[in-house]
């Protein structure tokens, strides 16, 4: 109870957060559309800014647990393309984070979440047909879309989603790619969000801590059920994941 007492929340603040943990984890192993509804949950019990260094903890752990799963499974080459321009974007994103205030940058996620459901719909719609770009300027707008918007509102996974279902990964090249590339990425925000933000703190990592098991639990269901999926309903459910995605990040 002590314990409890440290963090000054209500038993529903705590209800919340506790879900929030579990989804983290089941996003990490299972659909990775589930972690957008953690976005929210955190902000509304901790605030904006601060809600991100709550947040970065509890994905890290999650970024482990999907490793333990997925890690044989990564193709090193796709991640490799992404990075540099990943970092450029993460430093764009803490000087936005920086300057703006929650509302712009969730509008501007959310218009980029959108822009990539529709190349996505239209990706499914033509097929075979559909030919990936292969210029130098895809890998850089995907990396640098992708690393601003894990900077400023952890709102990545939609868009490297939409990067992997074009490049036709499968399953687990898709799982083992995701969970390495977000774990190489949440690693790298950690000082930047020390150092400029100052909003890590032992505290947030007490927290983390306490949701290890809500976190593992996730985790474990997360894996089982996506064993049952088989490649169409996964990737159905990636772009209705992705949907309801830029929803709520516009309302």
């Amino acid at each position: 109870m002590g314990f409890m007492h440290v963090f000054d929340l209500s038993m529903w603040q705590w209800v919340w957060v506790i879900i929030a943990a579990f989804l983290v984890g089941f996003s990490k192993t299972g659909i990775s559309g589930f972690l957008m509804p953690v976005i929210p949950i955190v902000a509304s019990v901790f605030g904006g800014k601060e809600s991100t260094g709550i947040i970065l903890p509890l994905l890290i752990v999650g970024d482990a647990f999907a490793l333990y799963y997925y890690q044989r499974h990564a193709e090193w080459s796709n991640i490799k393309r992404l990075l540099p321009w990943t970092f450029v974007g993460l430093i764009l994103g803490v000087i936005t984070g920086s300057y703006v205030n929650d509302k712009q940058f969730k509008m501007f996620i959310a218009i980029s979440v959108i822009l990539c459901l529709i190349i996505l719909i239209y990706m499914e719609k033509k097929g075979e047909n559909f030919k990936v770009p292969k210029g130098a300027w895809f890998y850089a707008g995907m990396g640098a879309l992708s690393g601003f918007t894990s900077m400023i509102g952890n709102a990545a996974g939609s868009i490297f989603s939409v990067y992997l279902l074009a490049m036709d990964f499968k399953k687990n090249g898709f799982m083992g790619t995701t969970a390495w590339f977000f774990f190489i990425v949440n690693l790298t925000k950690v000082p930047l969000q020390v150092f400029f933000w100052h909003n890590i703190s032992f505290k947030n990592l007490g927290l983390t801590l306490a949701m290890v098991p809500a976190i593992a639990i996730g985790a474990l269901l997360g894996a089982v059920i996506i064993k049952r999926v088989n490649e169409k309903q996964f990737r159905v459910l990636i772009i209705v994941m992705t949907a309801a995605a830029a929803v709520r990040l516009l309302i």
